[in-house]
């Protein structure tokens, strides 16, 4: 989507127009729901988080400063929501809840092809063995092509906590470089 038309769709949602929300909706959709499907596990969870995510965007969209880019604002908007979902959840822990996410086996591959487009599936389920920490640099670097000074503002954390994320995540993969496609390798040994 252009930039200008963006601006335009986000002025007229500023004044609350709904549609011009439901085209932003729209049109960042899929990107945000793949980001969400790399953080969080279950599918309910993830409906969730992104009911909550555009609710936020909503609610919040007044506070939006139009000389950042839009979809940087946006993916701030994801993490942040994604860390209080996963707060929440060890707030209200309960052992049923437990039982039921175990009793419930679900396939993290199993959704639309938002998760295969331009990753493959080996790739994708080493990508779930790290850490959420390391996950969420990795996504936000690779999949967005964030700097790692990006990924630190948006984190809100400093700069050598993201590189050592970030190595720590390069390092785990490396170990299942044989499922790694040799392209793929190439890129992350140049870092």
């Amino acid at each position: 989507m252009q930039s200008e038309y963006m601006y335009q769709l986000l002025t007229k949602m500023k004044d609350g127009d709904q549609q011009a929300f439901h085209k932003i909706y729209d049109a960042t959709y899929q990107d945000v729901y793949r980001t969400v499907c790399f953080m969080v596990d279950h599918q309910q969870d993830r409906e969730d988080v992104m009911n909550e995510i555009y609710m936020q965007m909503w609610t919040s969209l007044a506070t939006y400063d139009t000389n950042r880019p839009f979809h940087f604002w946006l993916h701030g908007l994801v993490i942040r929501q994604v860390q209080r979902f996963r707060v929440k959840s060890w707030r209200r822990f309960r052992i049923f809840e437990r039982i039921r996410g175990f009793s419930q086996e679900e396939s993290h591959w199993d959704q639309p092809a938002v998760l295969t487009d331009g990753t493959n599936q080996l790739i994708s389920q080493a990508i779930q063995k790290l850490t959420d920490k390391q996950r969420a640099v990795i996504i936000l670097r690779f999949y967005h092509d964030y700097t790692l000074e990006e990924i630190a503002t948006l984190l809100d954390i400093p700069l050598g906590t993201v590189k050592s994320r970030y190595h720590a995540a390069l390092q785990s993969l490396r170990k299942n470089k044989g499922i790694l496609p040799s392209e793929r390798m190439e890129k992350i040994n140049d870092y």
